[in-house]
């Protein structure tokens, strides 16, 4: 994840956006408009909120409480932080500014409905799951519109992929808890007995690039799994969080089971994770800040569950479906390059190299870049200022190393000095070198690198080349070279001839400085819990009647 947060020190939250099983509209050529409009026209003032100290703004016309959500009760602060749209630069709200004593009453609220929770039967469990997944649905709208609002990603792909699998992953995981069980078998005739047993305080540190979607894919494992949440969202994006616990009090959560602390990572994340009463700590952000996370985890033993982000590759062999290839590239500029799985290493064999440039160059000048609530837009802004100074930082020390801008290079200046947005054209890089920076360091906006290679051996040592382990795509018509090259490479997921194609049901995760852990199925189960076998003998017993 790119380390790129709002306080000094405080954790980066870029993120995996798992949103969907496969993107909605992804900017392919088929999802391109056929206009060649490099931008669109954004009337100023795209968010009238009044960003005033009160406790509630109103956002694309939804009531919005700026306050924490702690034991069922909304919490003020004595300070604020300010939250800005992208889309624009407009403040949208004032919102709580949380500290260290706002970090325990959530801790401690939690701890008070652990015993509760816990207990309540899975049938129940599950019930309220689905109810608030229903909450999520019915209002699906608002929670589009707020949050493209305040991350600027696609309206029409919150509305289609990343609101319908937040309220799926509340889903999947309420079903998969009455699945849960592992079958019974024997030594020397005494029986064994695995349970999932609840852990307590969850910590639930998440991203800025699919703010409710990536919540809801920790929160749901969680309380699934009888752990009550302590959800610590973005401060770039905090809004959606709090439309979420909302939701969760309408449907019946009950007081504790759900938090949200609002705040900067120094002040309000490094005293929830150093809590010793949180027992498991979820993030998606960046190494460092994860490295700092763990060594607040290890003072207590808390297991951690870390996604970290990658800089992962898309091998193009000269077999492959030179157009699907392209698309499959070109998906690469998705949420402005804002994803942590997102394939920028483009990798090509040398005999096709211009043929695949062709066909991608034609596809991403196609691509049109402007105000993410109307429906023709591919491409929305960048996060945050200080993020768009972050990315071209990189692009900048690239081309002054050497690198060739074959489309992009920089900001969109006309667009941004119309709107005071934070458009970044989409760039792609030749004559880069494996061990430069651009290559081996992850951006997280729309730049993309391309190489070549003349081997499969080297094709691999390629995509193999950096510290990074998270996903690798492969494009190409050969099921053994797939097969063979797919075992080879050093990834939590690969993906042969698409992109982003995602089910609950697997493990996700990723090598390397790519993360720890897994999550997904009952390897989510797995972590939040802590799993009890419980052995009996055959013989001890008293017969009665």
């Amino acid at each position: 994840m790119a380390p790129s947060a709002p306080a000094p020190g405080s954790p980066a939250h870029p993120a995996t956006p798992a949103n969907s099983e496969r993107r909605d509209h992804p900017p392919t050529a088929t999802t391109a408009r056929t206009t060649a409009t490099t931008a669109r026209t954004i009337a100023p003032a795209t968010r009238k909120a009044s960003p005033t100290a009160g406790d509630t703004v109103t956002i694309a016309g939804v009531p919005v409480d700026t306050r924490h959500w702690i034991g069922g009760e909304r919490r003020a602060s004595a300070g604020a932080f300010t939250d800005r749209s992208p889309i624009d630069g407009a403040p949208l709200a004032e919102i709580a500014r949380g500290g260290a004593e706002e970090a325990r009453a959530a801790v401690a609220a939690a701890r008070a409905a652990f015993p509760g929770w816990a207990a309540t039967p899975h049938r129940e469990r599950a019930r309220l799951l689905h109810a608030v997944a229903d909450g999520v649905e019915a209002r699906l709208e608002e929670l589009a519109a707020v949050e493209t609002a305040d991350n600027g990603a696609l309206l029409r792909s919150h509305r289609n992929g990343v609101m319908p699998r937040a309220a799926h992953n509340l889903r999947f995981f309420a079903d998969r808890l009455l699945a849960l069980g592992h079958e019974d078998f024997a030594t020397r005739g005494h029986t064994h007995h695995v349970t999932w047993d609840p852990a307590g305080p969850a910590a639930l540190v998440t991203p800025w690039n699919a703010p409710l979607m990536l919540a809801t894919w920790k929160i749901g494992p969680a309380l699934a799994a009888g752990d009550p949440v302590i959800l610590k969202p973005a401060e770039w994006t905090p809004l959606t969080a709090s439309l979420f616990a909302d939701i969760a009090a309408e449907a019946g959560l009950p007081p504790g089971v759900l938090n949200v602390l609002q705040g900067y990572g120094d002040e309000a994340g490094a005293p929830l994770v150093s809590d010793p009463g949180v027992r498991r700590i979820s993030f998606t952000g960046s190494v460092p800040t994860a490295r700092r996370i763990a060594r607040a985890a290890a003072a207590h033993l808390v297991p951690t569950s870390f996604e970290l982000g990658g800089k992962s590759p898309l091998l193009v062999f000269a077999d492959a479906d030179l157009d699907l290839a392209a698309d499959l590239a070109v998906e690469q500029y998705d949420n402005a390059g804002q994803v942590c799985l997102a394939a920028t290493r483009l990798l090509v064999e040398d005999s096709v190299r211009d043929a695949f440039l062709e066909r991608f160059t034609d596809r991403a000048r196609a691509l049109v870049q402007g105000d993410p609530r109307e429906e023709p837009t591919d491409i929305g802004p960048l996060i945050h200022p200080r993020h768009l100074e972050r990315v071209d930082g990189f692009v900048r020390r690239a081309l002054a190393d050497g690198a060739t801008a074959l489309l992009g290079g920089g900001p969109h200046t006309e667009l941004n000095e119309r709107t005071g947005g934070t458009y970044y054209r989409p760039t792609l890089l030749t004559d880069v070198a494996q061990d430069s920076e651009i290559v081996q360091e992850e951006v997280f906006g729309p730049v993309l690198t391309l190489q070549s290679f003349g081997t499969e051996d080297e094709a691999v040592a390629l995509a193999n080349g950096t510290r990074y382990g998270l996903a690798a795509t492969l494009a190409t018509g050969d099921r053994e070279r797939a097969a063979r090259v797919g075992a080879r490479l050093v990834a939590g997921t690969v993906w042969v001839n698409c992109f982003f194609v995602r089910d609950l049901a697997a493990p996700f995760g990723g090598s390397r400085a790519s993360g720890l852990g897994r999550e997904g199925g009952d390897w989510s189960f797995d972590f939040y819990c802590d799993l009890k076998n419980t052995v009996t003998a055959p013989k001890g017993w008293q017969h009665h009647g």
